[in-house]
């Protein structure tokens, strides 16, 4: 395993920022990461989070899996709460719009996640709600 594939939480944060991606965009598995930055629903500031991402035309779709847990991981609550987040891809740092996917745009986004990340299908299997996918859109 490299050393950018044992990067995870605050420390592939840290890494990706001082790097501007060059360590840590390429992930385990070569998966690729985004840097997904909300506001706490609560506190209001802000909260970073390394993503797998997929690119869709001009977005970037990323999965709300929380590795099947029951719960939906905190950077999703957060963006229902408020939609405009700031997102980090290599250098390219800009502001877009998050909106949960539904339907056939579902399920269609789904499959291209899971060819990114094959684990999503067995975290779906571990939990009854139905993992969100997520389109992000440049403003």
């Amino acid at each position: 395993m490299t050393d950018a594939e044992r990067l995870f939480g605050d420390e592939h944060v840290r890494i990706y920022c001082e790097t501007e991606g060059k360590v840590g965009h390429i992930w385990r598995r070569g998966s690729k990461i985004l840097l997904l930055t909300t506001r706490g629903r609560t506190t209001g500031e802000p909260r970073t989070v390394p993503l797998i991402y997929e690119i869709v035309g001009d977005a970037y779709v990323i999965v709300a899996s929380n590795g099947g847990a029951d719960a939906h991981p905190g950077w999703y609550r957060n963006l229902r709460a408020e939609p405009q987040v700031e997102v980090q891809v290599l250098d390219d740092r800009f502001p877009a719009t998050a909106r949960t996917a539904s339907g056939e745009e579902r399920e269609r986004l789904w499959r291209l996640a899971a060819v990114q990340w094959p684990p999503y299908d067995e975290y779906q299997t571990r939990t009854d709600r139905q993992i969100p996918v997520v389109v992000l859109e440049r403003r």
